[in-house]
């Protein structure tokens, strides 16, 4: 593995799961593969379970960590080839990130979508243009569209919590909230389900809220919620903004939000949410709190799937 920023960057799921489940059982089996190592984690935007996780990974591998908050900390970067510097942004990225790679063996970015621009978000120029110009490894700690560290985390979830030889019916549904949100977990989540393909997939979500079909193609989309909740084994609750007319909310009906009533059709389904959740808004005390949540073993998860992928690109390395 050269880079992670995709499900595509990996070449067998099954076996990065069977890693990472082998990390959790035995977090310091390779403890000096790092050893010498340093890994930089630049953040353009908030992160609390994906930091920690993942400076966590790279310490059981014995790496040295070192996080910038980029823009806080740091000079403010530009992006666009060509661009005439007469604004706020002070440094390009073709001058820090070959920088970076002096300085570091791999490098990690975390970056948001604007949600302004949908041809702009979805040409993932920032993390582009890190590893044209850094010249090591590089990680997605989430990007504007994609966030592949939360997608294998919820495959290894999937795996260690059901036992049963048939194939589980996952179903991703759609969840109110007060603002618009990206589309990079839903996104994710839909890209590795499908290729992993060892799963009956539905995603439900309002009318107007069809993700792009690039990471969609192979599942089941429905806009009855509750036909698609029947027999379901895990539902994975989250929001996202529309994509065809980018980054609006059409709808806030509270009918969509996952409780107690709506969860009683499900074949005693485990609920994912990749958090920060709004309480009630998004899911209710009553599941959250409730036995069939499984959200703190999914973020508890998030430590060995890092892990996971930091070795295979530092075997790659040897």
């Amino acid at each position: 593995m050269k880079n992670f920023v995709s499900v595509h960057d990996v070449s067998d799921i099954d076996a990065l799961v069977q890693k990472a489940l082998a990390y959790k059982a035995n977090p310091f089996s390779d403890k000096t593969l790092g050893t010498h190592k340093r890994i930089g984690c630049l953040f353009l935007n908030p992160s609390m379970r994906t930091r920690l996780s993942t400076q966590l990974a790279a310490q059981n591998l014995g790496m040295e960590v070192i996080n910038l908050n980029v823009g806080n900390e740091g000079w403010a970067l530009e992006f666009e080839e060509e661009a005439i510097m007469s604004g706020t942004t002070v440094e390009h990225v073709k001058d820090a990130a070959p920088i970076f790679g002096k300085y570091f063996d791999i490098l990690a970015i975390r970056a948001f979508p604007a949600l302004q621009n949908r041809e702009d978000d979805y040409s993932e120029l920032y993390i582009k243009q890190f590893i044209r110009y850094a010249g090591i490894p590089v990680v997605s700690l989430e990007s504007a569209t994609l966030h592949p560290l939360q997608s294998l985390t919820d495959i290894i979830t999937v795996t260690e919590t059901f036992p049963e030889k048939r194939k589980p019916k996952i179903v991703l549904t759609w969840a109110p909230h007060i603002k618009p949100l990206p589309q990079c977990v839903a996104n994710s989540f839909s890209q590795w389900v499908n290729k992993w393909g060892k799963a009956e997939f539905v995603i439900t979500h309002p009318e107007d809220y069809e993700l792009n079909e690039a990471f969609t193609k192979g599942a089941t989309i429905t806009h009855n919620q509750e036909e698609a909740l029947k027999g379901a084994d895990f539902v994975y609750v989250k929001n996202w903004s529309t994509y065809l007319d980018y980054g609006k909310i059409y709808t806030n009906d509270p009918g969509w939000q996952l409780n107690q009533k709506s969860w009683a059709t499900t074949n005693k389904a485990k609920v994912m949410h990749c958090l920060p959740v709004r309480r009630n808004v998004e899911l209710s005390d009553e599941i959250l709190d409730g036995p069939m949540s499984i959200v703190t073993q999914q973020a508890g998860n998030r430590v060995w799937a890092a892990q996971a992928v930091l070795s295979e690109i530092l075997k790659n390395d040897v």
